[in-house]
């Protein structure tokens, strides 16, 4: 059985760099997105680092959730993560790669079935694996009036 589902979000330009994220459907709290100097004024995470933010917390809630599926209840779990910037072939600034370091707060012999928690966790992780297969994306850009100027292929 095929099972999909949505997550949909909607930005607004404040000014300069700077955005306002909405979760559509949700009754969470706007976010606030700029660029770093010299582009935009630090007035909130970059999508660099949200990406990164997103594999490190969808990792640690992996974790968790593989943990707790072997009737562990650990400790808080701390993680920190870097990514690794880079210009490609045509000069563009892209993620070359990120790294993640989970932090149990639990000694390994505490903790039930640890060695298949640690053989399936990664794989509960959407971000990671979805970043990992190369997620495709569609682009379409439409103009002030709604007619389309440009699409691009998804994988393109």
């Amino acid at each position: 059985m095929s099972e999909t589902t949505t997550v949909a979000l909607s930005i607004e330009q404040i000014a300069d760099f700077e955005f306002r994220i909405r979760f559509d459907g949700t009754a969470l709290a706007d976010l606030v997105t700029d660029e770093p100097a010299p582009l935009g004024h630090d007035a909130g995470p970059n999508p660099a680092r949200l990406l990164l933010a997103a594999l490190a917390n969808c990792l640690s809630a992996s974790l968790l959730f593989a943990l707790r599926k072997f009737k562990n209840a650990p400790g808080p779990l701390r993680a920190n993560a870097t990514a690794a910037m880079g210009r490609n072939a045509e000069g563009r600034w892209r993620i070359t790669g990120a790294e993640v370091e989970l932090q149990l707060a639990d000694p390994a012999a505490s903790l039930q079935n640890l060695e298949r928690v640690l053989a399936q966790f990664e794989s509960f992780c959407i971000v990671t694996e979805s970043v990992r297969a190369g997620v495709p994306v569609a682009v379409r850009v439409r103009d002030g009036r709604g007619a389309l100027v440009h699409g691009s292929r998804v994988g393109a």
